[in-house]
């Protein structure tokens, strides 16, 4: 049977007997613990050399009993005296329970903390790419072109359909909405300039770079999650395998390289459709679209969209390999920053792209 714990008062000397453990403790509990919170009592001399066992969670209790100091006078075995300098050793944690949640000025510093640590690791990785193109240059027998075809293929020729579907219905759309406010103004061979302007200059490459930051981007920061997850990366440093050549560099030049190419099927595609609803809607033949489609779009226009492509690309890759590499061991993570990568991209290609739209607005505009 478990000897009960017991707290007496000897002549000015708290003296403990028993086994002072949690299940011995809990029967007694609440009495134990008004009899050490009495007022004066961690002030005087404490006996523990009859204890039978102490446990954490009754040196716990002292601890708390005693003010969180050692008293006076205290005579204890060894193996006790042991316990109670783990819990006094123990780091003191605030009992309100409450959580103290950050002000506004305190989240808006954390935010601005956060895009700073982002920016200097976007920049060292930008830095990163420029050294290992120079180290490529000087070693073209380690490119690595099986990662880059194999980029390549999954980030280019696995989007064709899906951004050649959605090309075509935005083509079709834009066209049936334009030629409803044309035909009520006279202005029906207008709708050649609002398609061929619009979709190669301004929404063919936004809706590749937003589709392809969903798709492409995402996967290539969850790989690079998984890699951190499984740490396959650091089984590429131990083997003295560059991950930064291997891993980094072939999505960045395989998208940036298939990029523009995905926004001129897009933006072939998205005509087409455009084409056939004038044609259903306007009577406007495809032979008379496609004549007037080289007058009324300056090839300025398709060198613009191209350019947006090429930019768009690398963007994307840039921030999904940074965001990938910061993932810690944890699916948490991963799911977390595999979203931030999302957005993080998606705002950056509509910033530069409105930074495109105000560089190049006097270029490939026909003047009336």
């Amino acid at each position: 049977m478990t000897p009960t714990p017991r707290l007496q008062i000897e002549s000015g000397k708290v003296v403990l007997t028993g086994e002072w453990t949690l299940a011995a403790l809990l029967p007694e509990l609440a009495q134990l613990q008004s009899r050490l919170a009495a007022d004066g009592l961690a002030d005087l001399s404490w006996d523990l050399t009859a204890l039978e066992r102490l446990d954490s969670a009754a040196a716990v209790l002292l601890w708390r009993a005693w003010n969180e100091r050692w008293p006076a006078e205290l005579s204890i075995s060894a193996t006790c005296r042991r316990t109670l300098e783990r819990v006094a050793a123990a780091p003191v944690v605030s009992g309100t329970g409450k959580a103290t949640l950050p002000g506004p000025v305190e989240r808006i510093g954390y935010l601005v903390l956060g895009v700073l640590d982002n920016a200097r690791g976007l920049v060292t990785m930008y830095g990163q790419m420029l050294l290992d193109l120079g180290y490529l240059l000087r070693h073209p027998s380690e490119m690595p072109w099986k990662e880059i075809g194999a980029n390549i293929y999954k980030a280019g020729a696995l989007a064709l359909p899906v951004t050649g579907l959605v090309g075509f219905l935005i083509g079709v759309s834009l066209s049936y909405l334009s030629a409803l406010q044309l035909r009520s103004v006279g202005a029906d061979l207008f709708i050649v300039n609002i398609l061929g302007i619009s979709i190669i200059r301004e929404i063919g490459p936004v809706l590749v770079a937003v589709l392809v930051a969903g798709r492409s981007g995402s996967a290539m920061t969850a790989q690079i999650g998984v890699m951190r997850v499984t740490e396959e990366i650091d089984a590429l440093s131990a083997m003295g395998v560059s991950r930064s050549i291997r891993v980094v560099l072939p999505k960045l030049l395989a998208l940036t390289v298939v990029m523009p190419l995905l926004v001129l099927w897009a933006s072939g595609i998205a005509l087409i459709g455009g084409m056939l609803s004038a044609l259903l809607q306007l009577d406007i033949s495809l032979a008379h679209f496609v004549e007037n489609l080289q007058r009324a779009v300056p090839v300025a226009n398709l060198v613009i969209g191209l350019s947006k492509g090429l930019v768009f690309g690398f963007i994307i890759a840039w921030v999904a390999c940074h965001f990938g590499l910061r993932v810690k061991p944890n699916t948490e993570s991963l799911s977390a920053n595999t979203t931030t990568s999302v957005v993080t991209a998606i705002t950056l290609v509509i910033l530069v792209d409105a930074v495109f739209a105000i560089a190049t607005r006097n270029m490939g505009i026909p003047q009336l």
